[in-house]
């Protein structure tokens, strides 16, 4: 099984390698316009976030929708931290790459998030069902307020009694390479998370709150742990987000936006990683694919969601993850063999055990 294991994560490692070199040399050789560059990094960070939200809407069974004031938190951390290393002269020069200022504000951004996210957890996930999406909103929504009030991140401070400007002057430092690689990684670590002890009691708390308790479980701190996670990688989101776009207006980061990603987790299917990714490409690309028809865009866009949901109402893959690994199995017959020999060898020690009875 630890065998199977490694080669089908070397296997998924081979592809992603491929893809990359795909996309490099798409980009180097000028196939893809800038344009085409900006949906990608949208869709990267589409996927983050919704990969991220899945791990406390589908796989713990809580429906949260606040998580784009995480995204927040994580944007404007990251975009101050690069403003004072370049202000300070921290990290900029010749020999430095922008990579290294994104990667530290990029993982500044989630810590501070995660941390917001234990501080909204502890209190918020008491509740569940309506409550909890009610309490999550209102949480999302006093970050946002207060972020555009603080005079530091644009504001005109909360004496003054409204919001300020955006803030701009962020160096757009968002590299279309380095933000792949860090999409890679964070649905490889939530994919893993999701597949460990922790995850499997995560599960377990979303399919019988009840009996993970009476089992031993420490439900709140899985819930917490949860919420925490899923608010980390909110904020990395966030801060690619902020370096990308080069400005930041809290009003992006309202409930509208939330539920925009909610959107995606329950069309890709909750408790599905493959189905977040699959929906947060389509969901994030679709609008501008449809850009032509200006006027009936969104009301297809719409209609595309309205239809899913009726024949399809658990999402697209529902909680099926595809692997990559088990299809070749499948197609070259290996599977069948292998099962076949375990069904032999089974069958080979019942009959040893009979007649060491007899």
């Amino acid at each position: 099984m630890k065998k199977e294991r490694i080669q089908a994560s070397l296997l998924n490692f081979i592809c992603v390698v491929i893809i990359f070199g795909i996309l490099v040399g798409l980009c180097s050789t000028g196939t893809l316009s800038n344009y085409i560059k900006g949906i990608l990094m949208v869709c990267c960070i589409s996927i983050i976030m919704a990969c991220s939200l899945n791990i406390t809407v589908g796989y713990l069974g809580q429906i949260a929708l606040g998580n784009c004031g995480f995204m927040a938190i994580g944007a404007y951390t990251g975009a101050l931290i690069t403003k004072a290393m370049e202000a300070g002269n921290i990290l900029v020069g010749a020999g430095v790459p922008n990579t290294m200022r994104l990667l530290l504000a990029t993982l500044a951004g989630g810590i501070i998030a995660a941390i917001f996210g234990i501080l909204v957890g502890i209190p918020a996930l008491r509740l569940r069902g309506d409550y909890l999406a009610i309490i999550t909103l209102g949480f999302g929504e006093i970050i946002r307020v207060i972020i555009q009030n603080l005079k530091f991140a644009g504001g005109k401070g909360f004496s003054k009694g409204q919001a300020g400007q955006a803030l701009i002057g962020i160096n757009r430092i968002a590299d279309i390479y380095v933000v792949f690689w860090i999409m890679v990684v964070s649905v490889a670590i939530l994919y893993t998370f999701i597949r460990s002890k922790y995850g499997r009691a995560i599960i377990a708390i979303r399919d019988d709150d009840i009996a993970a308790s009476a089992s031993g479980l420490n439900t709140t701190f899985y819930k917490v742990l949860a919420f925490t996670v899923s608010a980390f990688f909110a904020g990395v989101a966030g801060s690619i987000f902020a370096h990308y776009i080069g400005s930041l207006n809290a009003a992006t980061f309202g409930w509208l936006k939330s539920t925009e990603y909610v959107i995606m987790v329950v069309f890709g299917g909750m408790g599905s990683i493959t189905g977040s990714i699959i929906a947060a490409i389509i969901l994030s690309a679709l609008p501008e694919a449809l850009r032509e028809f200006s006027e009936y865009r969104m009301l297809a866009y719409s209609v595309a969601l309205i239809l899913v949901m009726i024949f399809k109402p658990t999402g697209l893959l529902g909680t099926f993850e595809f692997s990559l690994y088990k299809l070749i199995k499948k197609v070259t017959g290996r599977g069948v063999a292998v099962k076949e020999k375990q069904s032999l060898v089974e069958t080979a020690k019942k009959t040893v055990e009979e007649k060491e009875e007899s």
